[in-house]
């Protein structure tokens, strides 16, 4: 990790933002994007832009006045920050379509990011593989999760359904929740949920490819 990082003390709320940016920043990578102000990243990522200049001032000094950001500088530093050093070992709930794309993928592109369990309520499902991952009820989920080391847990089961996984996750002792349904759900304050909203993202694709599109014309 570059110079610029150590022994930075960056607050919860700002750490939370820092995968989003990220995120955003890529796709203005990907769309040759060189640099970029803040008052144009608000507008991308729907933050205000004194949020982001302060959530910027908290890993170092990254932009210049009356120039902006440079933004593979600041995918770099981001990326850097992010980086999981560590194997994460995760659980998944919910074998459909989209789990069973997830397992096969499992984060082809981060070694230690590693889907090592998957739970479903089928019965059909369960006993069943997903490449070398067996799909176990959902009612193992606590003796699995601590047989295997799990500290991230996903969820990919219906809006309806998803409260009853999230409770299951948290009962086991699990922090860290990526859930696939966009409806908010009720967990202790010391559990962290990432919610993924596909309707959403699509939107913000859409907006963001014709936004930058109608720049280079």
């Amino acid at each position: 990790m570059n110079e610029l990082m150590k022994n930075k003390a960056i607050p919860k709320a700002t750490a939370k933002r820092l995968p989003l940016y990220l995120r955003y920043l890529k796709m203005l990578g990907d769309s040759e994007v060189i640099r970029i102000k803040s008052k144009e990243f608000s507008e991308l990522v729907q933050i205000p832009s004194a949020t982001i200049r302060r959530d910027f001032s908290h890993v170092g000094e990254l932009g210049r006045s009356g120039y902006g950001y440079d933004v593979p500088y600041l995918i770099e530093v981001f990326s850097n920050i992010l980086n999981t050093q560590e194997e994460k070992r995760i659980a998944l709930i919910g074998c459909g379509n989209l789990g069973k794309a997830l397992v096969k993928n499992n984060f082809r592109r981060n070694e230690n990011l590693n889907i090592v369990c998957a739970f479903d309520t089928d019965p059909e499902m369960i006993g069943t593989k997903i490449d070398d991952v067996v799909i176990q009820s959902i009612d193992e989920f606590q003796q699995a999760v601590n047989k295997e080391g799990v500290t991230v847990a996903i969820s990919t089961v219906p809006s309806q359904y998803a409260q009853n996984a999230i409770d299951v996750i948290v009962d086991s002792g699990i922090t860290a929740i990526l859930n696939f349904a966009p409806d908010r759900v009720t967990v202790p304050n010391n559990v962290n949920v990432q919610y993924i909203d596909m309707t959403t993202e699509l939107q913000t694709l859409i907006y963001f490819d014709e936004k930058f599109s109608a720049k280079k014309k």
